[in-house]
């Protein structure tokens, strides 16, 4: 499948050529992603777009959404707010301020006086895990939901050539600060609270070029099992969500610009990359009571990369 072969209503659907240094931001994602438009299909089969509808399923909540300034963070955020979340707290790196604030400003738009709490931090650092959950309860004093969403990733395609401080860095971003952070928010976590983790199809999959992300992913996939194991005698929840390719600034962050080109083309279904807008709903069933008695489970929102088994 080439890219004028793709049915969709997005226009966003095919990335052009484009690189990001490291974390990367939404504001600079060519054509630009979708986070509250999602595609829908009519009767004679053809896609249009619609805006995501809250209908209250976390009326009254509060969460942290770590890297809630971007992608599938940011999209979770919003729809969270247009649920009714009466307050989030979203962290974001000190590089990422200004996808931060634009994130905050369309929470505020849509979550009909929602409190929002931006905190600027590096999550590789212990302090900074307790200080994001200290300065939650401090504004909020409640929390009811956490996500654990923040992940860096560094393409490496010949496994001798591997930068061993690069993969350090990516367990500390990606599963050692799961793991910090859970701990200093557990405390705060009452029956009936839900716990979410991103994880990846590629911990199912594998990629040869990921390796290491790959492992953290697998590594998320059981710290949630094992988790919602320690905690179902407490009634809290812990579940995972693991998308496929999205187009997310983590993207041409860590890719050449010609690897961005058509990111995502020829998957399984409909044959593009998923947007943010699209993996939101994920996280808003495992926060909501919807999926009350789930636990220990991973939703695959992938474009049929993988199927069977989870």
């Amino acid at each position: 499948m080439s890219a004028k072969d793709i049915v969709t209503a997005y226009d966003v659907a095919v990335p052009e050529k484009q690189t990001q240094d490291q974390p990367g931001l939404d504001k600079y994602m060519k054509p630009g992603v979708e986070f509250i438009r999602q595609e829908v299909w009519d009767n004679d089969g053809k896609p249009h777009l619609k805006d995501y509808v809250g209908s209250g399923k976390l009326q009254g909540k509060y969460a942290i959404i770590t890297g809630g300034d971007s992608g599938i963070g940011r999209a979770t955020a919003i729809m969270f707010a247009r649920e009714g979340a009466k307050g989030i707290t979203i962290s974001h790196l000190p590089e990422e301020e200004e996808d931060a604030k634009h994130a905050a400003n369309a929470m505020r738009k849509d979550g009909g006086g929602i409190e929002i709490n931006v905190v600027s931090l590096n999550l590789q650092h212990e302090a900074d895990c307790k200080k994001l959950v200290d300065s939650h309860m401090q504004k909020f004093g409640t929390l009811n939901i956490l996500v654990n969403n923040a992940s860096k990733q560094i393409i490496c395609p010949n496994f001798v050539d591997i930068d061993l401080k690069n993969v350090r860095s990516t367990f500390e971003s990606n599963i050692i600060q799961m793991f910090a952070v859970t701990k200093f928010a557990l405390p705060h976590l009452k029956r009936g609270s839900a716990i979410i983790n991103t994880t990846s199809v590629v911990a199912y999959a594998g990629a040869p070029n990921l390796v290491d992300y790959s492992t953290t992913k697998g590594a998320i996939l059981t710290f949630t099992r094992s988790l919602a194991m320690h905690l179902a005698p407490q009634g809290i929840r812990v579940n995972a969500v693991a998308p496929g390719p999205v187009m997310t600034p983590l993207q041409p962050a860590s890719r050449s610009a010609e690897e961005m080109e058509e990111f995502g083309v020829g998957v399984a279904l409909h044959g593009r990359a998923a947007q943010p807008a699209e993996l939101g709903p994920a996280f808003v069933f495992l926060a909501s009571a919807d999926s009350n008695v789930m636990t220990g489970a991973c939703m695959h929102v992938n474009n049929g990369m993988h199927v069977g088994g989870s």
